[in-house]
């Protein structure tokens, strides 16, 4: 079990890791506002950004799924991990060796079994590549060479050889200290008759990485006719690899892609290589399984692929029946993306590797830049499994491209694409055709709004009689939400976010302020929070650890994760935060709490009536002139009156 790592040291790891660096190796960051970056959740699929982080305060907040957190605690929901595993994995990347409590800390044994996982995978890329230059791996060189790939382009890669024989690297990490039960999780080792074994043998090998560069698995490739195992053989699922997670090439691709605005999905690890080596470095491929879901959301999050944006995921396929049914396959998820999707298919059906060996590496960007619409690639080859020269052949192409040009985002090209349709099935009525496509896509669009048939029709997706009802959706974790009629909410909220993001802006003043001034309940917390952490005087001093200190002093998940959303959410204003846009919301606060006791008087007056006596009159009299006089005095002077 890992032992605790002192606090000072975690300390040391925060402050010197900015979260927005952190954040960036899983989702693209665009300016937000008020020193905010927000991009797309990583921990909820959305079509828009509602995922903040303040990198003045290292922490980040989701407004639609509501997780919120420090650097360590994003580490932590994003691949997994304990906090002493989070810690652990930050520490290398700034150079800081961790001590643990006790003084019984031995160097690997307090590990988590994810960093001894990531160690074992990233000696065994080490020795891989070690092998490359020995005498046995010529056969594996040749294989590169021939390919188009020097020496340099597989250094760049982290390509290897995993020599024949049984236990050569079994051997070698046993001799680190990693256990059979360690070499096994790790897939770097499969069972064998007398234990663990070598499971890559006389093959070349491919480091397979995560977003943050960390080796989590294997795809190595047969070189032998007397190899009797599958072409390509990847690591098994482990704790570290799951292959609809990941996408070989996404640490060298990410940058570009984020640049770019671009991404290019292609199918294998030398169709990567050919691509970044010709200048197409936005290139990924999946790892021995179709393109699917969870690859999306990490592409969207790469792109911040949000509805307006411009950008563009593209497809290489081969040209054979098998890379148009995965063309196809990929066409199903196209609404997945705001982006644009395109496919891109070489005359002669080659792949970009070996485009790039015949023709050089022109061939394969034009190739790339040429890509075309991926719809308009479906609904060609639906087309042409259809006998035109029959009407029953015409009327049922219609039938099955109809669907497909209704998913046509854009409601002017989905028209223009109708009336293609009608011309390539070579019927005459286009106005029939245009008008068949837009009944799909509005039944389409009421089946994705829940919304039955008036006619009681049934269409796809809805429920047959006697048909079991669909799970109920997961309940969503909720926050509190400000009500935007509600001019006391906002006036608050605004006001705790300059506390917690600026509190030299609202110091000494908020802290003069009664409580009772706060009326919202959990506005009202979050000011006793920030009482306790001694209030935002002590804020202005140490505005660096600020909001780390209101997340320990809060009272519950609940407080703490609205803090953190106030120290994410952008400031409501055009220019720079000031003391003059926080006097005004100092102001405004203190007029609401003013306008509730000129109310309360008043109502005491009224209750009173003529039969009160003289002195308890006048005194709610006297009461009620100083807090108008007291209003008039806000409202000229401003927060110089406070």
């Amino acid at each position: 079990m890992a032992g605790r790592i002192r606090d000072e040291d975690v300390q040391a790891v925060k402050a010197a890791l900015r979260i927005d660096a952190v954040v960036r190796d899983y989702v693209q960051l665009a300016n937000g506002g008020g020193g905010q970056l927000k991009g797309l959740c990583p921990f909820h699929d959305e079509k828009s950004a509602s995922f903040y982080v303040n990198p003045s305060k290292g922490v980040y907040n989701c407004f639609g799924c509501q997780e919120s957190g420090d650097t360590i605690g994003f580490v932590m929901k994003v691949e997994h991990l304990s906090f002493v595993e989070a810690v652990e994995r930050l520490a290398p990347q700034v150079g800081i060796t961790l001590r643990y409590e006790g003084g019984s800390y031995v160097p690997g044994r307090q590990q988590g079994e994810r960093i001894r996982l990531l160690e074992i995978n990233r000696l065994a890329a080490a020795w891989f590549q070690e092998q490359l230059n020995g005498p046995e791996a010529e056969i594996g060189r040749r294989f590169l060479k021939e390919r188009g790939f020097e020496r340099e382009a597989a250094a760049h890669f982290g390509v290897g050889y995993a020599p024949a024989g049984f236990e050569n690297l079994t051997r070698l990490l046993r001799g680190k200290g990693y256990t059979d039960k360690e070499l096994l999780t790790s897939g770097i080792c499969s069972e064998g008759r007398r234990g663990p074994m070598d499971r890559f043998r006389a093959r070349l090998v491919w480091p397979i990485r995560d977003l943050t560069g960390e080796v989590v698995g294997f795809g190595a490739r047969r070189l032998r006719e007397d190899d009797n195992g599958p072409k390509y053989l990847n690591t098994p699922e482990t704790p570290l690899y799951k292959k609809s997670h990941v996408l070989y090439g996404v640490e060298l691709a990410k940058k570009e892609i984020a640049r770019s605005g671009r991404a290019v999905v292609v199918e294998g690890y030398t169709d990567v290589m050919a691509c970044h080596l010709a200048g197409i470095s936005s290139a990924v491929a999946t790892c021995g399984t179709a393109f699917g879901e969870d690859h999306i959301k990490i592409l969207r999050r790469l792109l911040l692929d949000t509805a307006g944006s411009e950008a563009k995921v593209i497809f290489t396929f081969d040209g054979d029946a098998a890379g148009q049914k995965a063309a196809l396959r990929a066409f199903e998820d196209d609404q997945k993306f705001a982006a644009s999707t395109l496919i891109a298919i070489s005359p002669g059906g080659m792949d970009p590797c070996e485009l790039r060996i015949a023709e050089g590496d022109d061939s394969v960007r034009n190739l790339i830049d040429r890509a075309s619409p991926l719809f308009e690639f479906a609904i060609r080859s639906t087309v042409a499994r259809h006998n035109l020269d029959a009407a029953e052949g015409r009327a049922a192409a219609l039938d099955a491209c109809a669907p497909i040009v209704a998913q046509i985002k854009d409601a002017s090209i989905r028209h223009e694409y109708a009336v293609q349709l009608a011309g390539m099935l070579g019927i005459l009525d286009e106005r029939f055709v245009v008008r068949r496509v837009q009944q799909v896509a509005q039944w389409a669009a009421e089946r994705r709004e829940g919304r039955g048939n008036a006619r009681g029709q049934q269409r796809p997706g809805q429920q047959r009689p006697g048909q079991a009802p669909p799970e109920p959706a997961a309940p969503v974790r909720s926050a509190f939400r400000l009500d935007a009629r509600n001019p006391q909410q906002f006036v608050e909220r605004e006001l705790l976010k300059l506390a917690v993001q600026f509190p030299t802006l609202v110091a000494p003043i908020l802290d003069a302020f009664s409580p009772e001034e706060f009326v919202t309940p959990p506005y009202a917390a979050v000011r006793e929070a920030i009482a306790s952490g001694g209030g935002v005087t002590a804020g202005a001093e140490a505005a660096d650890i600020w909001v780390d200190v209101l997340r320990e002093v809060a009272p519950d998940d609940a407080v703490r994760g609205l803090i953190t959303e106030l120290a994410v959410e952008p400031i409501r204003t055009r220019r720079a935060p000031d003391t003059l846009y926080a006097g005004e919301f100092l102001v405004k606060l203190r007029l609401h709490a003013v306008a509730r006791r000129v109310a309360a008087c008043r109502v005491q007056l009224q209750r009173l009536g003529p039969n009160a006596s003289a002195e308890q009159t006048e005194a709610v009299q006297r009461e009620l002139w100083g807090l108008q006089q007291y209003e008039g005095e806000l409202r000229s002077r401003g927060a110089a009156a406070l």
